[in-house]
């Protein structure tokens, strides 16, 4: 297990680096360089749970989980080890927090 920054993206989660115009669903990632691995991240699956705030905003946590498969690579600039879609992020919290810690599992 480890743990990290999680941010999001808003749809269209389409175009990815990993499948192109290729449907997912709403329940993806991208990853960060560190995860990236040239591309070879590519698939993997990742549980989320969101253990604490970074920041003031009031219970950024909701209680559970939730699985995402990685779809895409976080550019440059991204401020979180995943950039989950909105809809994954906002499954295990307050989309108002905007970035959070979680633990994750491959």
């Amino acid at each position: 297990m480890a743990q990290g920054n999680v941010v999001f993206y808003k749809p269209p989660y389409i175009p990815s680096a990993c499948y192109g115009n290729r449907n997912d669903g709403t329940m993806v990632t991208g990853v960060s360089d560190a995860l990236w691995n040239n591309g070879r991240a590519s698939g993997r699956r990742y549980r989320v749970r969101c253990i604490r705030g970074t920041n003031a905003a009031p219970h950024p946590c909701r209680s559970g989980n939730v699985v995402v498969k990685v779809v895409d690579r976080c550019q440059t600039g991204c401020n979180g080890v995943l950039n989950l879609s909105q809809d994954a992020f906002a499954k295990i919290a307050n989309p108002d927090a905007g970035n959070v810690i979680v633990d994750y599992t491959p």
